[in-house]
């Protein structure tokens, strides 16, 4: 799905580096450095600042300064229509909380569907805001997260989400 990117910018974070990006309507990337299945393919020159970008920002200095559960910088992911359900399905798992591939496919409808959920979760162009990090494997296990599991097991420690309380922030 093609969508015009208008600016980018960079937030340094206690995990690294992200890379914003946004269109017109909402904050449509946020990658770690490195993180797999990145996309850094933009057409023209962008702004280095717009209003969703320094809401973003705000934001995530926020939720790692611990004051901020939820975001409400305006999101405008590009994807398919089942990519969009699936990422909007993550949005309804709150900080603190975990979710399975298998929980998601049953609240769409398609309980067979939790690996084709995966493939959706693995393409989330959001980090931490649509949080495909709260989702593990049917047994609790950590399961892929494209910004690598350290930064996952930390991003549960951080919000606090059992069995992951308390491990050290790893970079």
């Amino acid at each position: 799905m093609k969508q015009t990117l208008v600016a980018q910018g960079r937030i340094d974070t206690p995990l690294g580096a992200l890379t914003l990006a946004a269109t017109a309507r909402g904050l449509a990337l946020a990658w770690f450095d490195g993180q797999a299945h990145r996309t850094d393919e933009v057409a023209a020159p962008l702004q280095p600042d717009n209003e969703v970008l320094r809401q973003a920002k705000r934001e995530f200095d926020e939720y790692f300064a611990g004051r901020r559960r939820e975001f409400s910088v305006p999101l405008d992911p590009a994807g398919t229509d089942f990519q969009q359900r699936v990422w909007r399905a993550l949005l309804q798992i709150p900080m603190g909380r975990l979710g399975t591939y298998g929980d998601i496919a049953r609240q769409l409808g398609l309980p067979a569907a939790a690996r084709a959920v995966g493939a959706a979760v693995g393409r989330n162009p959001i980090s931490i805001i649509v949080p495909c990090h709260r989702v593990v494997g049917r047994d609790g296990s950590l399961t892929g997260y494209a910004g690598g599991l350290p930064r996952k097991r930390a991003l549960l420690a951080h919000e606090a989400a059992p069995p992951f309380a308390g491990l050290a922030a790893v970079r």
